[in-house]
């Protein structure tokens, strides 16, 4: 079960973590999580090189030394990198420790200060350790990319209906999400310019 939008007690519960950039500018901070992977990583950086957008692409430390070369791809195109863990842990099934030190794994890979909870779940005890290091990066707009029972175009309009200024919008760049962000990604971007958005890195 997810929704869209970032419920508000969950932003009310843990105010340190970030959920959207400023509402004062009309801009739109895309991200894509779990790659990188040959089957999709590569179609979404040519959708944005097609219009010049730069991304935050939240990587799993296995894919990267499993694809080092698509990892190199996402450097090379200007995109920026993030933390997702190195064996996409759900926090809340793991202890403290084994979880910060599988933060710290992918971290000798991606060299960054953004880390993103996969399944968007962790500890208020994971995140007090990682706020040291990192800004934690939530999101306000769940594009349900990964959701196989999402027809294509709902996911299209899941995100054309839920973002505005200052949003932070996750798409996935994983198997089950395929057939969804190949559809919504390019529509969702030339929606958003003709309404006059532009486009940032975290």
């Amino acid at each position: 079960m997810y929704t869209v939008s970032a419920p508000i007690i969950l932003k009310w519960l843990y105010p340190t973590l970030t959920w959207h950039r400023s509402r004062a500018e009309k801009r739109i901070f895309l991200t894509f999580d779990d790659g990188p992977i040959p089957d999709v990583t590569p179609a979404i950086i040519n959708t944005l090189k097609k219009y010049g957008i730069k991304a935050t692409f939240f990587c799993v430390g296995e894919n990267i030394k499993k694809h080092p070369d698509l990892f190199d791809d996402l450097l090379e195109n200007g995109h920026r990198i993030g933390n997702h863990t190195y064996n996409h842990l759900n926090g809340w099934k793991i202890p403290n420790e084994t979880y910060v030190r599988n933060v710290a794994q992918c971290q000798q890979l991606v060299q960054t200060n953004l880390f993103r909870p996969p399944y968007g779940r962790g500890t208020r005890a994971q995140y007090a350790t990682l706020r040291a290091a990192y800004e934690i990066i939530m999101w306000d707009v769940l594009s349900g990319d990964f959701d196989t029972n999402l027809a294509p175009q709902k996911c299209l309009q899941n995100v054309i209906s839920h973002t505005r200024n200052g949003s932070i919008v996750v798409f996935h760049d994983n198997i089950k999400a395929i057939p969804r962000v190949t559809y919504a990604l390019p529509r969702a971007i030339e929606h958003w310019l003709d309404k006059g958005f532009e486009f940032g890195v975290l």
